[in-house]
Parts: structure tokens; sequence; C-alpha cells
């Protein structure tokens, strides 16, 4: 007869025989009746002793029947004693109070951050003699023999023999044993331990969310897991963010990954932070397969908090956070009016080769001027010399002349605003009912001077689990979002009444903003160069407002037979979105002459107000069933089958009408013009169903393979070709669990081999791509409603219809398919780890245009599957985690790097002449082709003979006509020697003299964090970024300044920084407006920016109050924290210029840009936000 006292690290009780057991939430009596059914242990126990309506929850893999009930048994003091197959369970009783002169001892147990371990075994090494800690971790040991040694253990944590000697108190610290911990990580429709995962998996948990003070998820999700690639165009709080994994997708359909929040769809920016529990990327096409054709390009699988399971628990936290934001960039301008206006003139004079300057664009005209602008300007130099304080002044015609020094950006950015978030969550339960409650509101107090963009959000979520019968659970899941963003527009921007884009201010202050010009006149009226540039802030009348409402519900039911062996479950999921869009554009007032008043846009009809209204519907449920049992001790099984059906249905309404009544009037029922009225809508609706099975085989926890199919049928494809098949399959190798391996686990504790191969289905195309549709549209007359008026017999055509276009050639599925290897080492007792990956991912049949066709043909050849691409990629993530003692207490720290790289390449595609302005065969995704830029030339002489001796000529110069060169102009290298510079036929094999000169694609994306606590002082840091990255700024971008209009806003790094006779080295060329232009744009090698970076996202700095404080006023932890985001970066950018946020300046302009303005790497965004944060958590 063996006794022991539960939660004891026992050998084998009963032979070798080892245990496999998975039983969530059940009574112990229900566990006993498992054991005894599937491995013949028969119990005897005293039920007034041992409680076995106790609910437990235990998942063990291979254990022995001792280790077993030591879990089971872990909330209670039993002593067992085993008798071959019979068990006899007992009340275990404490030792009796020692007599005078026996020998005691007395102690705690804590782990590393000093918490009390519950449940610890202490036993009198070389007896059987021992006891459980209680639930302060503490114990009580009598009768103790010479020289006694206790043998303390617990379960997930290293073992400790501890020397009693003389000591009658002992306080003993168990440090955490990585190798009992297996992390369980959410995979589709399940979970598994990570020991036994054979794909491409990566988790992070709720600490990456905690006490971070950003608006929504996406912005701390950036840099958390390798290859998860999270693109934000700029810094609006409200910004949804493009989800990728490992690359590029699909150059046709397009696609990115498929984000299931709790295991439905939805949009990360619109979800609570504090609700989350942990995020899993499934990153090759075996572990997202059980998700078909929703999830071809990876999955990430967002789990919200469940709630408290433990009997008579009740838990309420709440956190707060302060926070302190700027922008992180801010383009650094020349205000001097003078200097501005004077190199504006001097620029187009040498574009021009004359001095006919004489005017501002459409803020000031000096041609009625004594002097004109030069006689301005000297008038401006003397009263700047005089510190005349006046910066406007009325001409004897009551023209008003301006000699301002004004920082428009400076007049649109507030120096920094404040954002607030309070959140509160309740958690508890009575065995069974269970219960979580969160609620969240986040506030921010927008960027703008004059008219702040102000944004709002609240969540709340409610999550209540019932355990009905012993079998059957029900659970639901109930979310509501209401989100507000008000964003103030630039309005008109010309006296035709177009627009300058939807809330682009930077865009209209670097063409319209002239420093010599002030905001307002004397009178208080605004001035042209204000009203064309950002009037509609300074008014307020010119916005958008865009609210959206979210309501989702879930009803789980799970069921449970045959001793947990076979487990159902079933789901149904109803969301309803609705956004609404209230958009108001109106007539700007401004003044050039003194009492009179003018507009940008015209009040009677310009005036509008336009309200869209979005409904979308999603409907999903899933019901499968899972079956698992081990047979002969080694052989584990589990088999998973089921069904998934979703559908969405979307319909939209504009409505837009002209001429308001007044400016300040906000509602649609005022805009009363006859003329300019529209109404249009829009609709569509799509289904996915899908049936899906997936296979695990885990051999003696060394050799494990998992097989996946999915089955999927979509509407969005025509009857004969609307069904497709994807299966996969991995497996994984666990060397180090092999009996040949006698690797000291201090060397290596573990390696894992993995493979994986599957293919995905793309159906990321319009729902009704495959049918030929007609359009309706409408013209107007007088301007209003668009510009290409239709008459018929002088009358208004008010509607008609357009042809189709031609449909698709047998539109299918596109088809992902990957093949992964990878390696997962832990090093010295898994302290350290490693974890690397290598991919190929191939997607074929992509949705592109098809085969030229003969002009006669009459239409645009129609798309179809006529393209082909692969992804090649890698992974590499090591971290060391460990713990020291320091002044006598824990100090336990972590680090960990990752490094992810990929490319793509164009393997089919219809461009037979292989055409740089399209896709071509052999191309990398992201390649830069321009011109070699040699220097800047010297002098004439240089140019005479730049040619082995003949002229240089550059025909890409369209200004001057001539096409000579001046000195310092950019020099290009003749590549094809023709002695022209040209772009030869603008193909692949006759490119002219351009070639691959960079690549716009991020590369050698790498993140290093770090953690540290000790004695409840708690830090942590994330650093993130990209090792190689190209960017060519377009015309439009501020970084050419006047460069590109002389009346343009001028950057402060280009005053001395560009060439003349004087200043040979320069690294800009000669000053000169319309540079750029010059060569269309083209990009060339010398002005190819650099925009690799380094960044410091996070760091956090705080501290847990001890918990003999807090305990006295009833609470359980109290955290006070500072908490930074984007604090830092560098970037070989800056060598030039700090105008840019570098994260955004490649991501092109505002995805908000209306127009034919937007410009890819003009890097007008709103700008990244830096942000201070005080914060506190408390828990009660």
């Amino acid at each position: 007869m063996l006794s022991l006292p539960a939660a004891a690290q026992q050998p084998p009780l009963s032979g070798d025989e080892r245990i496999t057991l998975s039983m969530n939430n059940v009574t112990i009596e229900q566990v006993l009746e498992r054991l005894r059914s599937q491995y013949g242990y028969s119990f005897v126990y005293k039920p007034q002793e041992i409680n076995v309506q106790r609910k437990v929850s235990i998942d063990v893999r291979q254990q022995t029947i001792g280790q077993v009930l030591d879990r089971v048994f872990a909330a209670q003091q039993v002593r067992y004693d085993v008798e071959q197959k019979i068990i006899h369970l007992s009340k275990l009783t404490a030792p009796a109070k020692p007599t005078p002169g026996k020998r005691s001892v007395e102690g705690s147990v804590v782990d590393e951050s000093g918490l009390p371990v519950v449940g610890a075994a202490v036993i009198i090494k070389g007896t059987t003699r021992g006891i459980s800690t209680d639930i302060d971790g503490g114990f009580h040991l009598e009768e103790l023999p010479e020289n006694a040694v206790l043998h303390i253990s617990a379960l997930g944590y290293a073992e400790a023999d501890v020397q009693v000697g003389t000591r009658t108190s002992l306080h003993v610290v168990l440090k955490e044993d990585s190798q009992t911990l297996d992390d369980v990580v959410i995979v589709g429709y399940g979970s598994q331990k990570k020991v036994n995962l054979t794909g491409a998996v990566e988790s992070v948990s709720s600490d990456v969310f905690e006490n971070r003070p950003v608006a929504n998820v996406t912005q701390m999700l950036q840099g958390a897991v390798p290859n998860l690639n999270i693109s934000l165009a700029d810094g609006k709080p409200n910004r949804s963010a493009s989800y990728n994994i490992r690359g590029t997708t699909s150059i046709g359909a397009g696609g990115s990954a498929l984000v299931l929040i709790d295991g439905v769809e939805g949009d990360p920016a619109m979800l609570n932070p504090n609700d989350i529990e942990s995020v899993s990327v499934l990153k090759d096409a075996a572990s997202a397969a059980i998700y078909g054709s929703r999830a071809p390009y990876g999955v990430v699988l967002i789990t919200t908090k469940d709630p408290a399971r433990q009997k008579d628990s009740f838990t309420i936290n709440y956190t707060g956070n302060f926070s302190i934001e700027q922008p992180f960039a801010v383009p650094d301008v020349v205000s001097d009016g003078y200097v501005y206006a004077y190199l504006a003139r001097q620029a187009d004079i040498s574009h021009r080769g004359t001095d006919t300057f004489n005017k501002l664009n459409k803020s000031q005209d000096f041609t009625a001027y004594a002097g004109g602008m030069q006689g301005w300007l000297e008038d401006f130099r003397q009263r700047n010399l005089a510190h005349n304080p006046l910066d406007a002044i009325v001409d004897r015609d009551g023209n008003y002349i301006y000699f301002g020094n004004t920082d428009y950006y400076d007049a649109l950015y507030r120096d920094k605003t404040f954002a607030q978030s309070h959140n509160i969550s309740i958690s508890g339960s009575n065995g069974k009912i269970s219960h979580y409650l969160s609620g969240r509101i986040y506030d921010y107090n927008g960027l703008f001077n004059y008219s702040p963009d102000t944004y709002r959000t609240m969540n709340l979520r409610s999550k209540v689990t019932g355990q009905v019968l012993p079998w059957l659970k029900v659970s639901n899941n109930f979310e509501y979002t209401f989100d507000k963003y008000h964003m103030p527009t630039s309005g008109k921007n010309s006296d035709g009444g177009g627009t300058n884009g939807d809330g682009v201010v930077w865009r209209g202050i670097n063409g319209e903003g002239h420093p010599s010009s002030p905001l307002f006149n004397p009178d208080g009226t605004l001035t042209l160069s204000a009203a064309y540039s950002m009037g509609g802030l300074l008014t307020g009348n010119n916005w958008i407002d865009r609210t959206t409402k979210t309501l989702k519900n879930t009803t789980t039911v799970n069921m449970s037979f045959l001793n947990d062996k076979l487990r159902l479950t079933g789901d149904f999921t109803f969301r309803t979105k609705d956004y609404i869009q209230d958009k108001k554009d109106t007539a700007i007032p401004y003044s050039t002459r003194e009492g009179e008043i003018s507009y940008l846009g015209t009040p009677e009809t310009g005036d509008y107000i336009a309200t869209t209204t979005q409904t979308t519907t999603y409907l999903a449920t899933n019901a499968y069933a899972e079956y698992e049992d081990t047979f002969e001790e080694r052989h584990h099984f589990k088999v998973l089958a089921g069904y998934n059906y979703e559908q969405q249905d979307y319909r939209a309404i504009t409505a837009q009408s002209y001429g308001l009544l007044m400016p300040d009037l906000n509602d649609i029922a005022f805009a009363q013009s006859d003329e300019g009225k529209t109404i249009s809508s829009s609709a569509n609706r799509w289904r996915y169903v899908g049936a899906f099975f997936r296979l695990n085989y885990n051999y003696d926890d060394r050799y494990l393979l998992e097989i996946n199919g999915r089955y999927d049928g979509s509407s969005k494809f025509p009857n004969n070709s609307q069904w497709g098949f994807f299966p996969s399959a991995s497996a994984a190798w666990r060397v180090s669990e092999e009996p040949f391996w006698e690797v000291n686990p201090r060397v290596v504790s573990n390696l894992k081999i993995r493979a994986s191969y599957g293919a995905l289905g793309n159906s990321n195309v319009s729902p009704y791509t495959y049918i030929e549709k007609f359009s309706l549209n409408n013209r107007y007359v007088n301007g209003v409603g668009g510009s290409n008026n239709r008459y018929l017999n002088g009358q208004a055509l008010t509607s008609y219809v357009s042809s189709p276009n031609q449909i698709p050639d047998n539109i299918g599925w596109e088809t992902s398919k990957t093949i992964d290897g990878g390696i997962d080492v832990g090093f010295w007792e898994n302290r350290i780890q490693l974890t690397a990956d290598y991919y190929l991912r191939r997607t074929l049949d992509m949705y592109t245009v098809g085969p030229t066709l003969p002009n006669t043909y009459g239409a645009s050849a129609p798309k179809g599957n006529y393209a082909d691409m692969s992804t090649y990629g890698y992974e590499i993530s090591l971290s060391y985690n460990d713990t020291y003692q320091l002044g006598g207490k824990p100090f336990h720290f972590g680090i960990k790097g990752t490094l992810a790289d990929y490319y793509s390449i164009i393997d089919r595609y219809n461009n037979p002449t292989r055409k740089l302005s399209d896709y071509y065969e052999g191309q990398r995704i992201g390649e830069i082709w321009g011109y070699v830029c040699t220097g800047l030339f010297q002098s004439t002489e240089e140019i005479a003979t730049a040619f082995d001796g003949q002229p240089y000529k550059n025909s890409l110069m369209e200004i001057p006509k001539d096409h000579n060169a001046r000195p310092g102009d950019m020099r290009f290298a003749d590549l094809n020697g023709n002695h022209d510079i040209d772009n030869g036929g603008n193909t692949v094999d006759n490119p002219g003299d351009r070639k691959i000169i960079g690549n716009s694609e991020p590369r050698y994306m790498y993140t290093i964090s770090l953690s540290a606590d000790w004695n409840g002082f708690f830090l942590s840091a994330l650093f993130d970024g990209v090792g190689k990255q190209d960017w060519y700024p377009s015309a439009e971008s501020t970084f050419w300044g006047q460069y590109n209009r002389p009346y343009n806003q001028l950057p402060t790094w280009h005053i001395g920084n560009y060439w003349t006779e004087n200043h040979r080295d320069a690294y800009l060329p000669r000053y000169t407006a319309y540079y750029p232009p010059f060569y269309k744009g083209l990009a060339n090698t010398r002005y190819l920016q650099d925009v690799s970076y380094i960044r410091l996202k996070n760091f956090q700095f705080g501290y847990n109050l001890p918990q003999k404080w807090i305990s006295k006023i009833g609470l359980s932890k109290v955290s006070v924290y500072f908490s930074g985001e984007n604090l830092w970066s560098w970037s070989p950018l800056y060598r030039h210029t700090r105008d840019y946020d570098v994260l955004t300046a490649s991501k092109g302009s505002d995805t908000d840009l209306s127009g034919s303005n937007v410009n890819k790497g003009d890097a007008m965004n709103y700008p990244t936000m830096r942000i201070f944060s005080l914060g506190i958590s408390i828990t009660y």
C-alpha cells in the first residue's frame, strides 16, 4: 500500500500504465467513472468525506494514475491508497499536535512573483508523510526526523528539496517548470496544445493588449506576430486596417486574412481591447483549411474573455487611461512669408527663363502693385526689417495686400490633444451559471484647431454560460458597438464647385496655403488662400459625420456524451451593421477687397447635404461533432466533422440635395434647390456553404498527423463552378520524445520538425461578376450633379442605361496552394525557444485581364482566371525567458526577437509584349523602374560633351521643349547607348534607359520585445521595424515643395540644400519650379528614398501595489502604469527630411481623398499619433 497526499508528483501507481483524459467542467464522480470504464480502476470512499460532486476540468496526455489524481483532487485534502487497481480515497488529516520536545516546522510556498502556490505537496523525504499547502500557500509539519529533507512539488513548477536543519520556519520559492506547461492554442473549431501543433500557428495572450492607450485593436497587434502585416493608411482613430499574412496574396481578386472574433467574421477596430483573451494566427494552408474559401490567405482568430468558472466567484475590474497625444511628424515648412515668396518667384523665373511671375496663384495678384511682385517683395523686406506687425493692408483701390508670416500647418494642428478610455468588467459564477459583462467608452478630442475631428466609440459585451444538464451547456455572447467620427473637410477648392477630397486638408495647405497670406483679413473675413486650403475647417460648415452601429449575438449549444469522448456543438450568429454618413459641403466665403464677399462655390446650387445609409445583415451557423479516444495507451485519435453556412445582405441608399437655405443648417430637408437632387441605391447578397472535416492522430506524443478537408460552395460563381474541394495535410515529429534521444534537457529540451501542404479557394470577387449588368445613370443641367450633361430636344436627359461589360469567360475559383516546413526547438529546459518556418505559396488562376483581342471586337477583353503568382518567404522567432534572485526577490525577464521576409513573382500573365505599364511574367511585385542618376551637371561644357563628346539630350524633359539640360540638372546614364535619355518601347526587353532601381515591398520585418518584473514593478518595450524598403515621392509630394509648383509650401530642409555655382555638392538640383514634371515624375536613383526604419512602438512601466495594502480595503489587485505609443523612430529617410512619418509615407495618399488628385507616394496622410498615457487598473 502507498499513501500520498493530493497534488504530490508521484511515480506510476500501477505498473507503467499511462492515461490520456480530457474532460471539461464535469463532476469528480464522472471522472472516476471514466477511469473505471476505460482503465479498469475501482474507487472506495465515504461520500461524507470526499466531495465527488465538485466540478473540475482535466486535460492530460500520457500521465500516470497518480498524476491524474493530483489534478482531480488539487483543491481538496484527499489521501489515496492504491492496491493494484483498487484505490481507497479518504480525508487527509493534519499531523497531531506536537508533544514537548518534538521538532516541527512551518512555512510558505510561493511562486517567482511572490504569489502563494495552493495545493503544493510538502512531503518528508523518505516517508509517505506530508501535507498540501493551504489557500495562503502555508503548511505545518510536526515530528520531523533528524536531518529532515522536505520534498516540495506542484503542478507546473520544478520540484524542490529543502534541508530543514535547525530552522522552524521556511520560505520556499518554486520556479516555473516550462516543460510541464503545455500552452493551449485556439485553432479552427477547437483548441490544441502548442506542443501538438503540426501547422504554422502563432499566438499571443492578452498581455499584448493590456494597459495600451490606443483607439482600437489593430494598432496593438502591429508588430505582435511575425509576418502578420497590419497596414494602417494613417493615424485616424477610426481607421480600419488591412490584415495580411505572409505577403502578397492575389493581383486579381485580391484578398486578405480572414479575421474571426469568437468564430465570427468581424472588424477588430470595433472591438474592445480589454475583452481580448488571446489571438491566434493560422498562417499556412493546413492550419486555415478548416475555413475553406473564406481563408485562402490565413486566419486571425481573436478570442474574447470567458466568464469565471469557479463556483461562488465574483470579480469586478476597472481600467482607465488618460492620454496626451501629438502628431508624430508634422511638415516643417518655411513660415517667413518673404523668404517663401522670394524663392517662389526665383523658382518660376528659373523654370520659364523670363520674369513673368507676378502672382501667387489665386491668393495675390501683383499686376497693379507698384513695381509688380518685385516691388512688393522689396516692401515686404523693408517691413520685416522695421518689425511692422501688420500682415495686411488695403491699397487705394480697396484690394487687400498681404505681408503675412503664416504657418498653415501650425494653424491646422493642435500642439496636443487628449483622449481617455474607461473600461469596467464584471465576472462571476454560482457553479451553474457564469457571466462576463464589460463596457468601454473611448473619447478622442481631435487633432484640428477651429473644427476638431472628434471621435467616440462605445462597446458593450455580455457573455453568459449555463450548465443546464451534466451533458448540456448553453452560452450566449452579445456585443454592441457604437462608433462616431466627425471629420471636417477642406471644402470647395475652385469657383466651379469641385471638392478637395474628404478631409485631406494637408493637400490644400501644400498647394494653396501661402505663408505670405494670413488666415484672416483685418475685418475677420477669410483670405482666399485660407479659404482655398482649409476654409471648411475655419467656417466649421464643411464636414462628414460617420456613424457605425453594430449588434452581434451568438448562441452556442455544447453537448457531451460517452464520458466526454463525443462532443456536439452548434451555434447561430446574427449580426447587423448600420453605417450612416452625413456629408455637408457649403460655399466658402472669402474676401480679396475690403467690404466685398466672394465664394468658392455657389451658395444657391453649390451648397449641398448628402446622406448615405448602409445596412449589412449577416447570418452564420455552424454545426459540428468531435470524437476523441485513446487506444492501446499510445494511439490518440480526434475526429471532427461539421457544416457551415453564411449569408450576407447589403443595402445602401444615398440622397443628395443642393441649395441649403442657410449654411448653418444641417438637415437635408433644408436643401431646397429643384436641380441636382439625386437618390441612388445599391444592394447585393452572397452565400457560402461548406462541409468540413479534420482528423488528428497522435502516436505516443512522438508522431503527429493532421488531415483537413473542406467542400465549399459560393453564390458568387456560376452554377458550373460554384463548388470546390480543398484538402490539406500536416505532420510533425517530436524527435525529443524518442527513446533514443538522450540529449541533456539543459541543452536541448524540445525538438519538433513540421511539414504541411494545403490548397484553398479564393472567392473574393463581386457577387454578380458572372452576370451581365446594366447601369442606370442620371445627368443634370447647369453643371449640377456632373459635368457630362446630356440633352434631348432641348430638355435634360434625366436617365439613361449603359451597355454592360462582357462577362468573364468561365470564371472560377482562384486557388492558393502552400507548402510549409518548420522546426520548433527548446533549449535549456525551454528557457530559450526557437521557431522557424519556410514557405512557398502559389496563387493559381488569378482573376485578371484576358488575352488581347482584335480592335474589331469593340469592347475590352473580359476578365477570367488567367494569371499565376508565387510567394516565397520565411519567419524566425527566438525568445529567452528566465528568473533570477535580485535582492532576495525573484527578477523575471524575457526577450524575444522575430524576423520575417517574403517576395512574390508573377508566373503567368497576359502581357505578351511585357509592357512596363502592366504586370508581366517574371516580375517581382513592387519593382520600381527608374533612371540611373550619375550626379548633377556642373557646367555647360559637361552638358555639351556628356555623350562621348556629343551634347546631352533628354527626350523626357517636357520643359523646356528643346530638351536641353542646364547646370544643376540631373544627369541620367545612357544605358542603351543611343545618346538620348528615353524610355524606349516601355517594355522589359526595351526599357530605354530605365532599369530596376528598387522595390516598394517591405523586406526583413523584425521585432524586438523586452519584459521584466521585480517586486511589484513591471516594464515592457516593443520595437518593430523594416530592414529594407524603397519609396519614390510622387510629383505631388511635399518632398518636392516649390520644385513641383512655385506656390507650393517650402520645406525648411530645402533652404541651402539646392545646387548653385557656390554649392555644387548639394543634394537637390538647381532651384526651379515644375521640376518633377520635367521627367513626368519618373523615379531615379538619386531621389529614391530608403524608408527602412526602427520604431519604439510601445513602452510600459508600472507598479502592482502590495497585497497587504490593498487587501485591507477588499481589493485583490491594483496597478498603476505609464504607457507610451510610437515614442521614437529612426529611418535613413530622416537624413533628408522628418516631414513624414516613415510608416505612412510609402502607403500613398489619404485613402479618404476623392477625385483625380490621388497619387500614391505623395505621403499626405493624417499623422500617426505619439501617445503618452497614465492608467490605473483596479480589481475587486
